[in-house]
């Protein structure tokens, strides 16, 4: 009887280990699938990313940008500068409520 329940036992757990077995194998294809060689097409599109982001970096802003975009963009700071009465463009404006003063009117 003793060997007839220690082998119900084992199978159980045999069952129990099978399960988290076959789990653990399927979370790890996944893994390992992660960490191949990607797709040669999301491969030169993740470098082209890394290129112009070390190209930035190493420009300060828009890479590739000649003389004429900074014409450009001066052009129309100017503009913006003489239809909003100058000032820094590049700053949050500051803007101050003042309470309005209010006066009690006899009836």
């Amino acid at each position: 009887m003793a060997l007839h329940r220690l082998f119900q036992l084992s199978s159980v757990l045999r069952s129990a280990v099978s399960l988290t077995l076959r789990r653990n194998i399927g979370l790890s294809a996944v893994l390992f699938n992660r960490a191949k060689e990607l797709d040669p097409v999301q491969k030169l599109f993740l470098d082209k990313i890394r290129d112009y982001n070390n190209k930035s970096k190493t420009s300060g802003g828009i890479v590739d940008a000649g003389a004429a975009y900074q014409k450009n963009l001066s052009e129309e700071v100017t503009k913006l500068q003489r239809l909003y009465g100058g000032g820094d463009l590049i700053k949050f404006p500051e803007v101050k409520f003042t309470e309005p003063k209010l006066e009690e009117v006899a009836k």
